[in-house]
């Protein structure tokens, strides 16, 4: 099954890029997934093509017009596929969201800018908000890449391995992914841990799944409260945790 994107924006040049290279290009070529851009200013009604202008009650900044933002996303018939706002008050883009979007067969992106969106876009126009973080950027077309790759990935056929994106970083398991290895096995007095070496497969999961929890544990303690541990692994986390 494949997916279409359709992304609204007053810089579309900003994607011409990101979408011709790598595995997103691949997928394209592959017709696994197909992405459309807009120009929000090609549905505005002035002749400076508009898209913004001063808040009422005052105040800094300029809030992106809904107008041209109801006319674009209408203009894409969208017929219950989502509409997704990128806003930094949106749920958080993780893993399982890309998941989630992955199953969908169309999706519409619209790229905030400036101060911020009129409200009337949030209540009656998108159907989802989403933000990459807890942070603020100049607009949204770099979420909107971001997620587009991080959705596509997902899709069966892009990877080589239909099993890698279950053990990357922040997959089902919850844990940070554990650290890779390649030739030379000595590089700059630098070795290859022994385990990878073996051959002995349970060896090696043991190994990766141990160094999993433990870079985990140091990096991102925070998201071991929501992992699916085993007793196995209960009890390795407490060998590295200081004795109080």
């Amino acid at each position: 099954m494949g997916i279409h994107f359709d992304i609204v924006t007053i810089f579309p040049e900003a994607f011409d890029g990101i979408f011709a290279v790598g595995m997103v290009r691949k997928a394209r070529q592959a017709g696994l997934a197909t992405i459309a851009i807009h120009n929000l200013r090609d549905f505005t009604s002035d002749r400076h093509h508009t898209t913004d202008d001063t808040p009422y009650g005052g105040g800094g900044g300029m809030v992106m017009k809904a107008e041209p933002l109801f006319r674009a996303v209408e203009s894409l018939a969208m017929a219950g596929a989502p509409v997704i706002l990128l806003t930094p008050q949106g749920r958080q883009f993780t893993h399982a969201v890309a998941r989630e979007l992955a199953g969908k067969r169309r999706l519409a992106l619209i790229c905030g800018r400036y101060e911020g969106i009129d409200e009337r876009v949030h209540q009656h126009l998108a159907t989802d908000e989403i933000s990459l973080g807890d942070f603020v950027l100049s607009g949204g077309e770099i979420a909107a890449m971001a997620i587009v790759e991080a959705t596509i990935r997902m899709l069966p056929g892009v990877l080589g391995d239909p099993g890698a994106t279950f053990e990357d970083s922040h997959a089902e398991g919850g844990l940070l992914e554990y650290p890779q290895y390649t030739r030379p096995e000595v590089f700059r007095g630098y070795p290859t841990p022994p385990e990878l070496l073996t051959g002995n497969h349970a060896e090696i999961v043991r190994w990766r799944r141990q160094q999993a929890l433990q870079r985990t544990l140091e990096r991102r303690p925070d998201l071991l409260e929501k992992a699916q541990l085993s007793d196995e692994d209960r009890r390795y986390l407490a060998t590295l945790r200081p004795t109080p």
